[in-house]
Protein backbone atom coordinates (compact mmCIF):
# COMPACT_ATOMS: atom_id res chain seq x y z
CA UNK A 1 0.00 0.00 0.00
CA UNK A 2 1.23 3.34 -0.74
CA UNK A 3 1.21 6.00 1.88
CA UNK A 4 -1.33 8.75 1.51
CA UNK A 5 0.27 12.19 1.90
CA UNK A 6 -0.86 14.50 4.05
CA UNK A 7 -1.30 17.68 1.69
CA UNK A 8 -1.79 15.69 -2.21
CA UNK A 9 1.70 16.02 -4.60
CA UNK A 10 -0.63 17.69 -7.54
CA UNK A 11 -1.35 20.63 -5.01
CA UNK A 12 2.29 21.34 -4.58
CA UNK A 13 3.05 21.50 -8.03
CA UNK A 14 2.83 24.44 -10.76
CA UNK A 15 2.58 22.31 -13.66
CA UNK A 16 1.51 18.66 -14.23
CA UNK A 17 4.07 16.42 -15.62
CA UNK A 18 5.76 16.43 -18.99
CA UNK A 19 3.31 19.47 -19.05
CA UNK A 20 5.39 21.42 -17.10
CA UNK A 21 8.33 21.62 -19.10
CA UNK A 22 9.61 25.26 -20.91
CA UNK A 23 7.81 25.38 -23.95
CA UNK A 24 10.10 24.65 -27.11
CA UNK A 25 9.49 27.96 -28.94
CA UNK A 26 11.66 29.34 -25.90
CA UNK A 27 14.10 26.80 -24.96
CA UNK A 28 15.13 25.81 -28.16
CA UNK A 29 16.94 28.65 -29.58
CA UNK A 30 18.30 28.68 -26.44
CA UNK A 31 20.04 25.46 -26.19
CA UNK A 32 20.84 25.48 -30.15
CA UNK A 33 22.88 28.75 -29.44
CA UNK A 34 25.58 26.99 -27.45
CA UNK A 35 28.51 25.33 -28.95
CA UNK A 36 27.96 22.18 -29.60
CA UNK A 37 30.08 19.46 -29.17
CA UNK A 38 31.99 17.95 -32.20
CA UNK A 39 33.31 14.60 -30.88
CA UNK A 40 33.40 12.63 -33.81
CA UNK A 41 31.91 9.32 -31.35
CA UNK A 42 28.66 11.40 -30.95
CA UNK A 43 26.41 10.17 -33.11
CA UNK A 44 23.24 11.32 -32.09
CA UNK A 45 23.77 15.19 -29.85
CA UNK A 46 21.64 18.38 -29.26
CA UNK A 47 21.13 19.71 -32.77
CA UNK A 48 18.77 17.07 -34.31
CA UNK A 49 16.34 17.48 -31.05
CA UNK A 50 16.56 13.73 -30.81
CA UNK A 51 14.96 11.99 -27.17
CA UNK A 52 18.85 10.59 -25.92
CA UNK A 53 22.01 11.41 -26.89
CA UNK A 54 24.31 8.48 -28.60
CA UNK A 55 27.83 7.98 -28.24
CA UNK A 56 30.01 5.25 -30.01
CA UNK A 57 32.31 2.96 -27.95
CA UNK A 58 33.58 0.63 -30.42
CA UNK A 59 31.66 -0.03 -33.96
CA UNK A 60 29.24 -1.93 -32.28
CA UNK A 61 28.23 -0.76 -29.04
CA UNK A 62 27.02 2.65 -28.15
CA UNK A 63 25.70 4.55 -24.90
CA UNK A 64 22.42 5.79 -24.87
CA UNK A 65 22.07 8.69 -22.15
CA UNK A 66 19.09 10.65 -21.43
CA UNK A 67 17.51 12.62 -17.91
CA UNK A 68 13.84 13.43 -17.73
CA UNK A 69 12.34 14.35 -14.51
CA UNK A 70 8.99 16.81 -13.53
CA UNK A 71 6.33 17.77 -11.12
CA UNK A 72 3.87 15.36 -10.01
CA UNK A 73 0.94 14.49 -11.98
CA UNK A 74 -0.74 12.27 -9.80
CA UNK A 75 -1.47 12.37 -5.95
CA UNK A 76 -0.48 8.96 -5.44
CA UNK A 77 3.44 8.80 -4.76
CA UNK A 78 3.80 5.16 -5.41
CA UNK A 79 2.36 5.57 -9.24
CA UNK A 80 4.28 9.21 -9.25
CA UNK A 81 7.66 7.04 -8.98
CA UNK A 82 6.27 4.58 -11.63
CA UNK A 83 4.98 7.39 -14.42
CA UNK A 84 8.46 9.19 -13.82
CA UNK A 85 10.20 6.46 -14.21
CA UNK A 86 8.31 4.52 -17.37
CA UNK A 87 9.09 8.08 -18.92
CA UNK A 88 12.59 8.19 -18.53
CA UNK A 89 13.02 4.96 -19.44
CA UNK A 90 10.94 5.61 -22.92
CA UNK A 91 13.66 7.62 -24.15
CA UNK A 92 15.94 5.14 -24.52
CA UNK A 93 13.18 3.10 -26.15
CA UNK A 94 12.76 5.68 -28.43
CA UNK A 95 16.95 5.35 -29.78
CA UNK A 96 16.05 1.86 -30.41
CA UNK A 97 18.17 0.86 -27.01
CA UNK A 98 18.09 -1.11 -23.84
CA UNK A 99 18.25 0.51 -20.95
CA UNK A 100 20.61 -0.51 -18.56
CA UNK A 101 21.45 1.96 -15.91
CA UNK A 102 19.19 4.69 -13.70
CA UNK A 103 19.91 7.30 -11.70
CA UNK A 104 17.57 9.00 -9.22
CA UNK A 105 16.89 13.01 -9.84
CA UNK A 106 14.93 13.87 -6.85
CA UNK A 107 14.08 17.27 -5.54
CA UNK A 108 11.95 17.05 -2.53
CA UNK A 109 9.53 19.22 0.26
CA UNK A 110 11.05 16.32 2.97
CA UNK A 111 10.01 18.09 6.64
CA UNK A 112 5.93 19.00 4.63
CA UNK A 113 5.79 15.52 3.15
CA UNK A 114 7.78 13.04 4.82
CA UNK A 115 10.08 9.98 4.26
CA UNK A 116 7.22 7.43 3.65
CA UNK A 117 5.96 9.56 0.96
CA UNK A 118 9.79 9.96 -0.63
CA UNK A 119 10.08 6.48 0.06
CA UNK A 120 7.12 5.22 -2.30
CA UNK A 121 8.46 7.46 -5.40
CA UNK A 122 11.33 6.10 -5.20
CA UNK A 123 9.74 2.23 -4.52
CA UNK A 124 7.84 3.02 -7.90
CA UNK A 125 10.30 4.06 -9.82
CA UNK A 126 12.57 0.85 -8.74
CA UNK A 127 10.23 -1.53 -9.72
CA UNK A 128 9.51 -0.06 -13.27
CA UNK A 129 12.94 0.43 -13.87
CA UNK A 130 13.60 -3.39 -12.47
CA UNK A 131 10.58 -4.71 -15.01
CA UNK A 132 12.57 -2.92 -17.63
CA UNK A 133 15.57 -5.01 -17.09
CA UNK A 134 18.18 -2.45 -15.66
CA UNK A 135 19.41 -1.13 -12.38
CA UNK A 136 18.87 1.64 -9.93
CA UNK A 137 22.19 2.71 -9.05
CA UNK A 138 22.48 5.72 -6.97
CA UNK A 139 20.95 9.56 -7.51
CA UNK A 140 20.88 12.46 -6.55
CA UNK A 141 18.50 15.07 -4.32
CA UNK A 142 17.58 18.48 -3.21
CA UNK A 143 15.48 20.02 -1.06
CA UNK A 144 12.42 22.00 -2.38
CA UNK A 145 9.13 22.83 -2.04
CA UNK A 146 7.69 21.62 -5.19
CA UNK A 147 8.29 17.48 -5.27
CA UNK A 148 10.16 16.47 -8.73
CA UNK A 149 10.94 13.37 -9.28
CA UNK A 150 12.33 11.94 -12.62
CA UNK A 151 16.07 9.00 -14.09
CA UNK A 152 18.99 9.64 -15.56
CA UNK A 153 19.36 6.84 -17.75
CA UNK A 154 22.29 5.01 -19.48
CA UNK A 155 21.28 2.25 -22.09
CA UNK A 156 23.15 0.48 -24.91
CA UNK A 157 22.54 0.01 -28.79
CA UNK A 158 24.36 -1.51 -31.81
CA UNK A 159 24.45 1.95 -33.89
CA UNK A 160 23.52 -0.14 -37.12
CA UNK A 161 20.41 -0.46 -34.98
CA UNK A 162 19.31 2.81 -33.71
CA UNK A 163 16.48 5.09 -34.57
CA UNK A 164 16.50 8.94 -34.63
CA UNK A 165 14.47 11.75 -36.00
CA UNK A 166 16.67 12.19 -38.86
CA UNK A 167 15.77 8.31 -40.80
CA UNK A 168 12.20 9.29 -41.70
CA UNK A 169 11.23 9.03 -45.59
CA UNK A 170 8.53 10.51 -48.05
CA UNK A 171 5.98 7.89 -48.46
CA UNK A 172 6.81 6.46 -44.76
CA UNK A 173 3.42 6.05 -42.46
CA UNK A 174 3.23 7.56 -38.84
CA UNK A 175 2.34 4.84 -36.36
CA UNK A 176 1.82 5.56 -32.80
CA UNK A 177 1.46 3.15 -29.98
CA UNK A 178 -0.74 4.59 -26.92
CA UNK A 179 -3.48 6.61 -27.22
CA UNK A 180 -3.26 10.10 -26.53
CA UNK A 181 -5.31 12.33 -23.51
CA UNK A 182 -2.99 11.78 -20.60
CA UNK A 183 -2.80 15.56 -20.49
CA UNK A 184 -6.38 16.26 -20.37
CA UNK A 185 -7.55 13.48 -17.94
CA UNK A 186 -4.40 15.19 -15.25
CA UNK A 187 -5.61 18.23 -15.91
CA UNK A 188 -9.39 17.93 -14.96
CA UNK A 189 -8.72 15.70 -12.63
CA UNK A 190 -6.92 18.86 -10.58
CA UNK A 191 -10.10 20.95 -11.42
CA UNK A 192 -12.15 18.30 -10.02
CA UNK A 193 -13.23 16.94 -13.57
CA UNK A 194 -12.06 13.19 -13.96
CA UNK A 195 -13.14 10.15 -11.72
CA UNK A 196 -11.16 7.62 -10.53
CA UNK A 197 -11.95 5.86 -13.19
CA UNK A 198 -10.98 8.26 -15.67
CA UNK A 199 -7.68 8.68 -13.98
CA UNK A 200 -6.73 4.81 -13.07
CA UNK A 201 -7.50 4.89 -17.20
CA UNK A 202 -4.73 7.24 -17.73
CA UNK A 203 -2.06 5.84 -15.22
CA UNK A 204 -2.65 2.58 -16.79
CA UNK A 205 -1.15 4.31 -20.50
CA UNK A 206 1.49 6.44 -18.70
CA UNK A 207 3.32 3.00 -16.35
CA UNK A 208 3.28 1.36 -19.53
CA UNK A 209 7.09 0.73 -20.91
CA UNK A 210 7.33 0.78 -24.42
CA UNK A 211 10.13 -1.79 -24.71
CA UNK A 212 7.96 -3.87 -26.67
CA UNK A 213 6.97 -1.58 -28.99
CA UNK A 214 10.76 -0.32 -29.45
CA UNK A 215 11.55 -3.98 -29.90
CA UNK A 216 9.16 -4.89 -32.21
CA UNK A 217 10.30 -1.71 -34.35
CA UNK A 218 13.72 -2.30 -34.76
CA UNK A 219 13.21 -5.88 -35.33
CA UNK A 220 10.98 -4.79 -38.21
CA UNK A 221 14.13 -2.30 -39.28
CA UNK A 222 12.59 0.54 -38.23
CA UNK A 223 14.99 3.66 -38.39
CA UNK A 224 13.07 6.46 -37.59
CA UNK A 225 11.40 6.87 -34.31
CA UNK A 226 10.64 9.73 -31.39
CA UNK A 227 8.18 9.19 -28.48
CA UNK A 228 5.63 11.49 -27.48
CA UNK A 229 5.43 13.72 -24.35
CA UNK A 230 5.45 16.77 -22.77
CA UNK A 231 5.09 18.81 -26.77
CA UNK A 232 2.25 16.56 -27.84
CA UNK A 233 1.77 14.84 -30.97
CA UNK A 234 1.93 17.50 -33.33
CA UNK A 235 5.44 18.59 -31.54
CA UNK A 236 7.14 15.59 -32.21
CA UNK A 237 5.74 14.89 -35.58
CA UNK A 238 7.17 18.09 -36.40
CA UNK A 239 10.69 17.26 -34.72
CA UNK A 240 10.41 14.21 -36.71
CA UNK A 241 9.67 15.65 -40.45
CA UNK A 242 12.29 18.98 -39.83
CA UNK A 243 14.98 16.67 -38.89
CA UNK A 244 14.05 14.16 -41.69
CA UNK A 245 13.91 17.27 -44.66
CA UNK A 246 10.09 16.35 -45.36
CA UNK A 247 6.45 17.61 -44.20
CA UNK A 248 3.90 15.70 -42.82
CA UNK A 249 0.29 14.78 -42.89
CA UNK A 250 -1.93 13.42 -39.61
CA UNK A 251 -4.98 12.43 -39.92
CA UNK A 252 -7.15 13.49 -37.01
CA UNK A 253 -9.79 11.04 -36.75
CA UNK A 254 -7.57 8.42 -36.90
CA UNK A 255 -5.68 9.55 -33.70
CA UNK A 256 -6.26 7.29 -30.71
CA UNK A 257 -7.98 8.79 -27.55
CA UNK A 258 -8.17 7.04 -24.27
CA UNK A 259 -12.30 6.44 -23.61
CA UNK A 260 -14.17 9.70 -22.00
CA UNK A 261 -11.40 12.05 -22.89
CA UNK A 262 -13.35 13.55 -25.92
CA UNK A 263 -15.93 14.83 -23.49
CA UNK A 264 -12.99 16.50 -21.58
CA UNK A 265 -11.61 17.90 -24.68
CA UNK A 266 -15.16 19.19 -25.92
CA UNK A 267 -14.08 22.49 -24.86
CA UNK A 268 -11.12 24.42 -22.97
CA UNK A 269 -11.58 23.71 -19.86
CA UNK A 270 -9.16 20.43 -19.49
CA UNK A 271 -6.60 22.38 -21.46
CA UNK A 272 -3.59 22.36 -19.52
CA UNK A 273 -1.22 25.31 -20.07
CA UNK A 274 2.03 22.93 -21.43
CA UNK A 275 -1.02 22.00 -23.87
CA UNK A 276 -2.05 25.67 -24.62
CA UNK A 277 2.09 26.97 -25.27
CA UNK A 278 1.81 23.51 -27.43
CA UNK A 279 -1.26 25.01 -29.45
CA UNK A 280 0.48 28.23 -30.03
CA UNK A 281 3.98 26.67 -31.16
CA UNK A 282 1.84 24.29 -33.52
CA UNK A 283 0.09 27.50 -35.11
CA UNK A 284 3.93 27.97 -36.85
CA UNK A 285 4.21 25.00 -38.63
CA UNK A 286 0.39 22.99 -38.46
CA UNK A 287 -2.30 23.98 -40.70
CA UNK A 288 -5.36 22.08 -39.25
CA UNK A 289 -8.06 21.70 -41.51
CA UNK A 290 -11.64 23.51 -40.62
CA UNK A 291 -13.23 20.25 -40.75
CA UNK A 292 -11.05 19.04 -38.10
CA UNK A 293 -13.46 18.26 -34.65
CA UNK A 294 -12.68 21.19 -32.39
CA UNK A 295 -11.70 18.88 -29.94
CA UNK A 296 -8.97 16.49 -31.81
CA UNK A 297 -7.63 19.91 -32.48
CA UNK A 298 -6.79 19.91 -28.82
CA UNK A 299 -6.24 16.42 -28.41
CA UNK A 300 -3.58 16.37 -31.11
CA UNK A 301 -1.51 19.33 -29.12
CA UNK A 302 -2.40 17.64 -25.67
CA UNK A 303 0.93 17.53 -23.72
CA UNK A 304 1.28 13.93 -22.90
CA UNK A 305 3.36 12.11 -20.02
CA UNK A 306 4.85 8.82 -20.58
CA UNK A 307 3.36 8.56 -24.14
CA UNK A 308 3.47 6.03 -26.98
CA UNK A 309 6.51 5.53 -29.50
CA UNK A 310 5.92 7.53 -33.08
CA UNK A 311 7.75 5.31 -35.52
CA UNK A 312 7.81 6.16 -39.25
CA UNK A 313 7.85 3.31 -41.19
CA UNK A 314 7.28 1.86 -45.23
CA UNK A 315 3.48 0.68 -44.75
CA UNK A 316 3.84 -2.89 -45.30
CA UNK A 317 6.08 -2.80 -42.70
CA UNK A 318 4.04 -0.13 -40.45
CA UNK A 319 1.50 -3.02 -40.49
CA UNK A 320 3.31 -5.48 -38.81
CA UNK A 321 3.95 -2.68 -35.75
CA UNK A 322 2.10 -2.39 -32.56
CA UNK A 323 -0.01 0.45 -32.65
CA UNK A 324 -2.12 2.90 -35.20
CA UNK A 325 -1.57 4.78 -38.49
CA UNK A 326 -2.27 8.52 -37.52
CA UNK A 327 -0.61 9.83 -40.81
CA UNK A 328 2.04 9.97 -43.30
CA UNK A 329 5.51 11.92 -44.33
CA UNK A 330 5.39 13.69 -47.46
CA UNK A 331 7.47 15.89 -49.71
CA UNK A 332 7.27 19.50 -48.40
CA UNK A 333 9.11 21.99 -46.72
CA UNK A 334 10.66 20.40 -43.80
CA UNK A 335 8.83 20.16 -40.52
CA UNK A 336 4.82 21.34 -42.03
CA UNK A 337 2.37 19.72 -41.19
CA UNK A 338 -1.05 19.50 -42.51
CA UNK A 339 -4.04 17.91 -40.17
CA UNK A 340 -6.96 16.97 -42.02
Amino acid sequence: MATTPAVPLTSLASGAGCGCKLAAQDVLPVVLGLPQATDERLLVGTPTGDDAAVFRLRDDLALVQTIDFFTPVVDDPYDFGRIAAANALSDVYAMGGTPVTALNVVAFPLEQLGPDVLRDVLRGGLDVVAAAGASVVGGHSIKDAEPKYGLAVTGIVDPERMTTNAAGRPGDVLVLTKPLGVGAIVTARKRGAADDALLQAAVDVMVQLNAAAAEAAVGAGVRAMTDVTGFGLLGHVHNLARESGVAAEVDADAVPAIDGVEALLADASAVSGGSARNAEWAATFAAIDDAVAPWRARLVCDATTSGGLLAAAAPDVAATLPGTVVGRLVEGAPGTIRVR
